[in-house]
């Protein structure tokens, strides 16, 4: 995955850390569009002081869930976290005064959209907006595992598992403790790689084909 990782952003033109402790934190949107469920996952990767990298991969959500869909906060409707990655946004402080966790400090964009019936198909044509939305990094339920987003998630990206949740800010505070308190956050939607795959794998049957008609004709 760490490859496939590493090309992924430097496909998308993006930053890649590469310093020891130096977290690279992307979350994959997944293929699948129906609210609710943590379906989406949260990596989290670094080189270690022996130069060796280090992979995680952590079940999330970076999706709001169905209560903030049927009851938005916002006139235009509850907030996505936009694709793209977004230098220095967050740092380590207080999820809503309560326990620590990464809390946005710069500016993101996400998309709106009156749309609340749990179906996420419009990533690209609802309203874009960008400022300072609390579009934090949290986890669900204090202890164990959580199965239905439901109010966990306004529109931040939030881990399923307290545990999970746990050893990614020990490996933040790292971080935090060597390179300061400001965290870089990517978003890739898998859909969209799963797209370009196909495109890909689209053209290169044309160019088969053509190559084929063309060998064709030349022995003919």
């Amino acid at each position: 995955m760490l490859s496939k990782s590493l090309q992924i952003l430097r496909n998308k033109g993006h930053k890649i850390y590469r310093e020891p402790y130096k977290v690279n934190i992307v979350g994959y949107r997944s293929r699948f569009v129906r609210s609710n469920q943590f379906d989406d996952e949260i990596h989290v990767f670094y080189t270690n002081d022996q130069g060796r990298w280090v992979y995680h991969i952590f079940k999330a959500t970076t999706d709001p869930g169905q209560y903030w869909l049927e009851n938005p906060m916002h006139s235009q409707g509850t907030a996505f976290l936009k694709k793209g990655q977004y230098i220095d946004s967050h740092s380590i402080g207080l999820h809503r005064g309560v326990y620590k966790a990464l809390v946005q400090r710069n500016e993101v964009s996400v998309i709106r959209d009156y749309e609340r019936k749990g179906l996420f198909k419009w990533f690209e044509s609802g309203v874009q907006d960008t400022g300072k939305f609390g579009i934090n990094i949290h986890r669900a339920r204090k202890q164990g595992t959580t199965k239905v987003i439901d109010d966990f998630s306004a529109g931040c990206l939030v881990f399923a598992n307290a545990e999970d949740f746990k050893r990614f800010m020990n490996i933040a505070k790292e971080h935090q403790k060597r390179y300061g308190n400001r965290f870089t956050v990517t978003l890739v939607d898998f859909r969209d790689e799963r797209r370009r795959r196909l495109s890909k794998i689209a053209w290169g049957s044309v160019l088969a084909a053509g190559g084929l008609f063309l060998l064709n004709r030349m022995n003919s």
